[in-house]
């Protein structure tokens, strides 16, 4: 704990600075000057008694001779505070004394002098008082005729010095009052301006530097000087003085050329401007002030600038949708966009001061941090493309990019690096090379159904011409059924490669979706129902209008609805047949489910290319989907797979778990060119 004194306030310290001061030297001037004043009074009266008894002596000469004991006892009784007088003879013997109650007689010999000395003093002890006896002897013609003594009362002179050394004990006192007061007001002068310089430290440490320490009567320059010189930079200033402002001038006369204040020791503003240490503090203090406000204004308006180019920046990367990640030499992250993060599962807060290894699995964190080393030591960039596999059947593609960060002296203090996700571009990449593919196809099927047409014509016409010249019961006649029936399997084929391959105009016009679909089942829903295939319908009652060519979607309709039956075991199974119309998006939507075994991935990507096929040989030929798949692109939509059916669609129940496939599900998007809502 800090001692009570330095707590004080520095009044309360000063004053008693001055106090203990005068104290001190009253404590230690006192005793001195009693003692010296009781010494003096002592001697004064050690002479007083010496010049009485002298006078005594002198004037005791003729009544001693002439044995005049009257004028004797007149003598002795003239001494006005002497305690006693008397005057002996030569023998010893009491002439006169001054005792009103009888001579003592042991005080003859109580001080003795002789002849040849001129006056002996003594300190007599009666009991009661101290006395100085004074003994002096009446010569004449340097013969003792007699003695003169006198008794002066010590304790008379010590109540003198008391009283003397009690005036001065009071003047000391009424000067310690008076330097007390003095020195209050002394202080108060001071510590009022140095409270004035803390309430302005104050103001500086709680971060107020707009107020100043200007000391009551300050004047400045132009006051003093009575400039009306608004060029001078240090006119109307009333936060600088001009020793404080470079490059100032009065009128009349311009500044010395020098470093200031050194250089205005001469100047009558300077003069008066200046003060004591104390109003020199209150000025440093306001120029510190003011380059403290100049600086913090600097900082604050850099810190505005740099927060609001953060939060730019921040929200720029934070929209970005490609991962970008910044880290510094060590790999450890620094900063990060919000993709990233959530591509992570961290916040963009978590993520500073990891590293790979605590973001990634070991191979890929691995990986990364070899490849961004490899980067920050070589300061070439990296521009590639890489598969990423998300899933055991899905998998993404991004195109990486990292660039080493330099400072502004050209040193390598961190690694950018962006990853942006191209699988739809991807995605589009392969959608082009199948379009190209299915062109290409196209265009030899078309040359190629041309040319076999023909020949399948003509055997099929023998082989029908034939029939008819031999008996039905015959081994030709059964050979030759045989021929015509793989000649028409043949010339089906021949006719699915022309239709694949013929670019033929679309007969478009408004049409009703819902009807279009209802047509489809209903050409199927026999011949299914024999094969033990349940067609359930759940169409929207909305009646959807679009603009389209009724034919050739029923064409896509029964290639859905005959690929669903195929994929059903030969038990039987549910269709499941859905339209949905989306007015915000503008979209008609179908929706072909079944409860059958379900195509895998692989197959999911290949199921729209010409001559592939999941059914058995002899089954299909493989391109019934990619003529669907031209029919809805050409209508400006969208067909695609999903297999197993997602789990918010619902199947019915009526087919046991046991028995159930993971199912595969078709849809097609059609958009509404005109619609009407009913």
């Amino acid at each position: 704990m800090r001692p009570i004194f330095s707590r004080l306030k520095f009044e309360t310290k000063l004053n008693l600075g001055i106090l203990t001061i005068v104290a001190f030297m009253a404590l230690t001037l006192l005793p001195i000057v009693a003692r010296m004043t009781s010494s003096a009074l002592i001697n004064e009266n050690k002479m007083r008694g010496l010049a009485l008894t002298e006078s005594l002596a002198a004037r005791a000469v003729d009544p001693i001779l002439t044995q005049d004991y009257l004028r004797l006892r007149n003598l002795v009784g003239e001494p006005g505070d002497a305690v006693y007088a008397f005057i002996l003879n030569d023998d010893g013997r009491v002439m006169g004394h001054s005792f009103l109650r009888g001579f003592p007689v042991d005080l003859i010999q109580a001080n003795i002098v002789g002849s040849n000395e001129p006056s002996a003093i003594q300190l007599l002890d009666t009991g009661q008082e101290l006395i100085y006896d004074f003994a002096t002897p009446v010569l004449i013609g340097g013969e003792k005729i007699g003695t003169v003594r006198l008794g002066l009362s010590k304790s008379r002179i010590t109540s003198t010095t008391r009283q003397l050394v009690s005036a001065i004990v009071t003047v000391f006192a009424g000067t310690l009052l008076a330097a007390m007061a003095m020195g209050n007001i002394f202080s108060r002068t001071v510590t009022r301006r140095l409270a004035l310089l803390r309430s302005h430290a104050e103001e500086l440490v709680t971060g107020s530097l707009d107020s100043l320490a200007v000391l009551p009567g300050e004047h400045f320059c132009w006051e003093i000087m009575h400039c009306q010189d608004d060029s001078c930079p240090a006119f109307q200033d009333k936060v600088r003085r001009c020793w404080h402002v470079p490059n100032t001038k009065c009128s009349g006369h311009a500044c010395r050329i020098g470093p200031k204040p050194a250089s205005c020791r001469g100047c009558p503003v300077f003069l008066e401007g200046t003060g004591d240490e104390i109003q020199d503090v209150a000025q440093t203090f306001d120029f510190m002030a003011y380059t403290l406000r100049d600086h913090i204004r600097g900082l604050r308006e850099v810190q505005h600038s740099l927060t609001l180019q953060k939060r730019l920046l921040s929200t720029v990367l934070d929209m970005n949708p490609d991962l970008i990640s910044l880290v510094d030499t060590r790999m450890v992250y620094q900063t990060a966009n919000r993709a990233f993060a959530q591509n992570v599962g961290r916040t963009v807060d978590e993520i500073q001061g990891l590293n790979d290894f605590h973001l990634f699995s070991e191979e890929e964190a691995e990986r990364r941090n070899l490849e961004g080393r490899e980067v920050l030591l070589t300061g070439a960039r990296v521009d590639r493309q890489e598969r990423v596999d998300t899933g055991p059947d899905f998998s993404k593609w991004f195109h990486v990019v990292q660039i080493p960060v330099q400072d502004e002296s050209g040193h390598i203090v961190g690694l950018l690096r962006m990853d942006r996700d191209i699988t739809d571009i991807k995605a589009y990449e392969q959608q082009l090379i199948q379009a190209q593919k299915m062109e290409s196809i196209g265009k030899l099927a078309g040359g190629v159904a041309h040319e076999i047409n023909t020949p399948l014509g003509i055997i099929l016409g023998y082989a029908q011409l034939l029939k008819d010249d031999v008996p039905q019961e015959s081994q030709m006649w059964q050979d030759l059924g045989i021929i015509e029936k793989q000649t028409q399997v043949c010339r089906k084929i021949v006719a699915d490669l022309l239709g694949f391959s013929r670019q033929v105009e679309s007969d478009k016009r408004e049409m009703c979706f819902n009807n279009s679909v209802m047509e489809a089942i209903s050409l199927v829903r026999h011949s299914f129902e024999l094969d033990h295939v349940e067609i359930i319908s759940r169409l929207d009652d909305r009646y959807p209008i679009i603009y389209g060519d009724p034919e050739k979607l029923k064409q896509v309709w029964l290639n859905l609805l005959n690929n669903a039956k195929d994929a059903l075991p030969a038990s039987g199974g549910i269709i499941v047949v859905t339209t949905c119309l989306n007015t915000p998006q503008g979209i008609i939507t179908l929706q072909v489910a079944d409860s059958g075994s379900g195509i895998d991935i692989a197959s999911q990507k290949k199921i729209f290319d010409p001559f592939f096929t999941t059914k058995a040989v002899g089954k299909g030929t493989g391109l019934g989907l990619s003529v669907s798949f031209g029919i809805v692109k050409d209508h400006k939509g969208e067909i695609r797979v999903e297999s197993p059916i997602p789990d918010d669609f619902e199947m019915p129940e009526r087919i046991p778990q046991e028995e159930r496939g993971p199912g595969t599900i078709f849809i097609v998007d059609i958009p509404l060119d005109h619609y009407s809502m009913p």
